[in-house]
């Protein structure tokens, strides 16, 4: 396996667990918050899909946002603002945000997720060293960039998985 599938396939299984974690939510489920100052399935979606829409595709790939390019906040009712990723957010914008529903938020991650693909496959093994011109802790690298946001993901579909396990009774893959 190349480096390149390997990325493509750990992003590829944030789409799975995230498929999986939703499935059968409808638009209350996805809004309901366990308590006032906790994250919704909605929202946690939501994010998880923006921040790699933001830091990987524009921030990286230095693509305009799929958020803007398509349009995506319109079917999300929500500004067309390039940096509103949900960082930051106090517990009112966590309960007046308000989820479409669960086909429209897997729609938007899986455009984000092709777009991801691409710009994976456009890189070389030299590339991955390449340092960012970023206010980070140290200065990051794409490679090290890539694997964040794939942490990032995979730790959001996780407290989805959490939240649905909450409120439903069931957790991600039924457990």
């Amino acid at each position: 396996m190349e480096w390149q599938e390997l990325l493509i396939d750990g992003y590829g299984r944030i789409l799975e667990a995230l498929e999986e974690a939703l499935k059968g939510m409808i638009q209350d489920d996805l809004n309901q918050q366990p308590r006032s100052d906790c994250n919704s399935m909605g929202w946690l979606a939501w994010h998880l899909t923006r921040v790699q829409d933001y830091y990987l595709i524009e921030g990286l790939a230095r693509k305009e946002q799929l958020w803007v390019k398509d349009g995506w906040y319109a079917k999300f009712n929500l500004p067309p603002n390039p940096a509103d990723t949900g960082e930051g957010c106090n517990s009112e914008d966590l309960a007046a945000f308000k989820s479409p529903d669960v086909e429209t938020q897997l729609a938007y991650h899986r455009a984000v997720l092709e777009r991801t693909k691409r710009y994976i496959t456009s890189l070389s093994a030299s590339d991955l060293d390449r340092e960012l011109n970023e206010p980070w802790d140290q200065p990051p690298t794409i490679g090290r960039a890539l694997t964040s946001i794939l942490n990032d993901n995979l730790q959001h579909v996780g407290q989805i998985a959490y939240v649905r396990g909450l409120l439903k009774g069931k957790g991600w893959l039924g457990y």
